[in-house]
């Protein structure tokens, strides 16, 4: 774990989460929650597209953080098929605001955790206070009922993802018109094709003070 890692918990209704912020080397300007993969086949905060976007996020000058959902590592409880988890991550939401108070906060997730932030963005904008914008890799789109999404969310797929087929990506993402970047090769996984990402979420990611496009 880096220096500028922080593990640390909260308490959800399931019990602990088991969590861990990841700092930038100066003052962050914004906050990134990660959600992972589906618990059951293996999900984790540590797995490797969660990472990335995690250290994606940090590049940008993000506090990103991400947690266990019930059931994996040191967090308590049991998969919740995604109710459950879009309640926990809502507290680590409502946690970061009050840690960050004055930072907007981005929702990023693979997999499962598209899945999970959708519906937590869906929560939110009801709420009136929406994040400041999604990045959705692996988008569980046919899986699971994924809400829509705002037009501005980045929406990063494989090509050969036989997981979750580009085309039930596609047939969520058209009545939303809402452009899918499809990486070439790619799988599921994105087993050496990573470094892709994060080039996309950089370069698309309006900064602070960057003319709009």
């Amino acid at each position: 774990m880096k220096k500028s890692s922080e593990k640390f918990t909260l308490t959800g209704h399931a019990g602990t989460m088991e969590c861990l912020l990841d700092m930038p080397d100066s003052a962050p300007r914004g906050v990134a929650l990660v959600a992972h993969p589906h618990p059951l086949y293996g999900g984790t905060m540590d797995n490797k597209v969660a990472v990335t976007l995690a250290r994606t996020f940090v590049s940008l000058g993000y506090a990103a953080a991400r947690f266990n959902f019930r059931g994996v590592g040191a967090s308590s409880g049991v998969h919740d098929e995604g109710l459950g988890e879009t309640d926990d991550m809502l507290i680590m939401f409502e946690h970061m605001q009050q840690k960050f108070p004055s930072l907007p906060i981005a929702l990023s997730g693979f997999s499962f955790g598209t899945f999970v932030q959708a519906r937590l963005q869906q929560r939110l904008a009801a709420e009136g206070r929406p994040a400041e914008r999604l990045v959705l890799v692996g988008t569980a789109a046919g899986k699971w009922p994924v809400p829509d999404v705002p037009a501005d969310t980045i929406l990063i797929h494989g090509e050969v993802d036989d997981t979750i087929t580009l085309t039930q990506v596609l047939d969520w993402a058209r009545p939303q018109d809402i452009p899918v970047i499809v990486i070439p090769g790619a799988d599921h996984f994105f087993h050496r094709k990573l470094g892709h990402i994060k080039n996309l979420v950089i370069q698309l990611w309006r900064r602070e003070g960057d003319p709009a496009s």
